[in-house]
């Protein structure tokens, strides 16, 4: 990728403010969104740029260097407001770009104050709030440290113009007083997901066709979302351009919070950030070694299947059933089980269920096979050892040049010691489908499926399924890696969600050179749709949900699936090839336009 150069801005140009709840703050899709960003918008608006923030975790302080004397107009508001005896942090953030943050910490607002604020929403708004609800009092006191803020930014900025940017109902809410007070600042609000519409999708079984005769009001009450409606629905009539991440969330925000938005704004990556050299074939057969020794742990002391031929399959995300998908891809995968049994394939696939749910601990069994399967490692490691010398020793004083018995050079304590390790390891029993105990593990949706359609990793499966209810990380004790490596290691990721108002999960496939799957009711696959009419040649593929049935769709993906373990290993290397070369058109580079577009048509 060519050398990236900073963008000159013209004399005497605006003030960009970007605000969001995560920023410094991980939580969820926006933190990806804000983080990658950060180089792109440096780029183009340089030091006329900021993002603010809540100060919520100290362990942040090892991402960020303190500007304790900036002189620049950012730092100067800062300094005012913690002048004013305000939790304030004026920081550089420690990433590509190196942004400049304001971070304000909402739990230092004096409940007395809070309480004023409140007030304030209900009389001037009419936005009314819970008592004793910690995330809210948290977003009203961060919204006033960051109205504070802004003040203090205008008194000072007399001669540039100021945007603000603002992520979301946790943040946008200033965006209501500053129209009010008909400040000289130009507003902009970006809805990822409407507060409604994921509850909506998860309840309401026609979603979609339901959708222009849902009524706001009448919804957020029934799923106890008044306040957090109430606030998006506000800013979205309250800012001066309204924006959001795709067309299928756009169709919500019509009639959801009834305004179509302005702009389109399609989230990237900083592709440069997973650039591999082109040596991605090399980092795909290094992972995927990693992932054989999980696997070999986890099934082969039951039996054991040609490693050769497995295919990877995974998913991963927010644990929600039906909105992400999970529902769609294990049907699918019944049927992809049923077609490979019937023609007796000899190809194995294990698909990776990789999301987040409460649990007690690892299962005993899962790491007791582990560790056994070390135990015989270290054993073989010995035996090899000692056959070596001996047999190099061997070598030199035979005159027969045929090879020695090498079982004559193994002591009888390995021999015994490798009988017994192996006895201890095999087992009669079906390998776990999960690999940790569930808090509810009875009422989980997934468990419940595998049980009622009876894919319980049996011998003559030719679909496997290893259900990992933990995020994937190098400390993990099951696979000693980073979920990035994890993600490479896989041959396809599998997101054909119901709701998903973008969708990162394929697009960082893409970025990694794995192929994946979407659907056209994500916003990412709808952009595939729209703006890449050969994305299946790239090795994107798009299920149609939007207007077929469940089964139907299940079914395609299940021929989906089928077309893909079809491919020789020569065939899936070129298809990995052509999902890299596919992902520059995702760097936020080729898609900050549309942010630009936006702030160009409020200036």
């Amino acid at each position: 990728m060519p050398k990236r150069t900073l963008v000159a801005k013209p004399t005497n140009p605006a003030l960009l403010v970007e605000v969001a709840w995560e920023v410094c703050n991980q939580v969820g899709g926006i933190y990806t969104v804000i983080r990658s960003k950060a180089p792109a918008m440096m780029n183009h608006w340089a030091g006329h740029f900021c993002m603010v923030g809540p100060y919520l975790n100290k362990n942040i302080l090892a991402e960020l260097e303190p500007l304790e004397d900036a002189a620049d107009v950012f730092g100067l508001a800062a300094a005012n407001l913690k002048k004013r005896g305000y939790d304030v942090l004026y920081a550089e953030w420690l990433i590509t770009g190196k942004p400049r943050v304001v971070l304000l910490n909402p739990n230092a607002v004096e409940e007395k104050a809070l309480n004023v604020v409140k007030y304030l929403l209900w009389k001037n708004h009419q936005i009314s709030t819970p008592q004793k609800n910690p995330l809210i009092d948290q977003v009203i006191g961060f919204a006033y440290l960051t109205k504070l803020f802004i003040d203090e930014l205008v008194k000072i900025t007399r001669d540039h113009r100021v945007l603000a940017h603002f992520h979301e109902w946790m943040a946008g809410l200033p965006i209501l007083d500053i129209k009010r007070e008909r400040m000289p600042v130009k507003t902009i609000f970006t809805t990822h997901a409407t507060q409604l519409g994921r509850h909506l999708a998860i309840n309401s079984p026609l979603f979609y066709a339901h959708l222009p005769f849902f009524r706001w009001e009448d919804e957020a009450g029934k799923f106890g979302v008044e306040t957090e409606a109430a606030v998006e629905y506000g800013c979205a009539q309250s800012c001066d351009v309204m924006t959001t991440v795709s067309d299928v969330t756009a169709r919500e925000c019509k009639h959801l919070l009834r305004r179509k938005p302005d702009f389109i704004l399609p989230n990237g990556l900083n592709i440069q950030r997973f650039e591999a050299l082109h040596e991605f074939q090399n980092l795909h057969s290094t992972y995927k070694d990693q992932i054989h020794q999980f696997v070999m742990g986890h099934f082969f002391s039951s039996y054991s299947f040609d490693l050769d031929k497995t295919v990877y399959f995974f998913t991963s995300g927010r644990y929600e059933y039906k909105n992400k998908g999970f529902d769609l891809t294990l049907e699918a995968l019944v049927h992809l089980n049923q077609q490979l049994k019937a023609e007796k394939s000899n190809l194995t696939v294990v698909m990776f269920f990789v999301t987040k749910r409460e649990f007690y601990s690892i299962k005993p069994e899962v790491l007791q096979s582990r560790a056994v399967m070390e135990e015989i490692r270290q054993t073989c490691d010995a035996i090899q050892r000692q056959v070596g010398k001996r047999l190099f020793f061997e070598s030199t004083m035979r005159q027969d040049h045929r090879l020695p018995a090498l079982n004559d050079f193994v002591d009888e304590y390995w021999k015994l010691r490798y009988r017994r390790t192996i006895q201890s390891w095999k087992s009669q029993k079906m390998p776990l489908p999960v690999t940790h105990k569930l808090v509810n593990e009875e009422t989980d949706e997934i468990l419940q499926f595998l049980v009622r359609r009876n894919l319980l990793n049996r011998e003559e499966d030719k679909v496997k399924i290893v259900y990992h209810p933990d995020f994937i990380n190098p400390t993990n004790p099951l696979f000693g890696m980073d979920y990035s490596q994890f993600v490479r290691g896989c041959h396809l990721g599998i997101f054909p969600s119901y709701y998903e108002p973008w969708g990162y999960t394929p697009l960082e496939c893409m970025a990694s050179g794995v192929p994946a799957v979407t659907s056209d009711l994500s916003g990412f696959g709808d952009y595939l749709l729209d703006n890449m009419p050969d994305h299946e040649k790239g090795g994107m593929f798009v299920v149609e949900r939007g207007k077929r049935t469940f089964d139907w769709s299940a079914r395609q993906l299940a021929s989906f699936l089928y077309k893909f373990l079809q491919q020789d290993r020569r065939s899936r290397i070129m298809q990995r090839n052509n999902v890299e070369n596919y992902s520059s058109a995702f760097d936020w580079e080729s898609l900050i336009k549309h942010y630009e577009a936006a702030y160009e048509s409020v200036l």
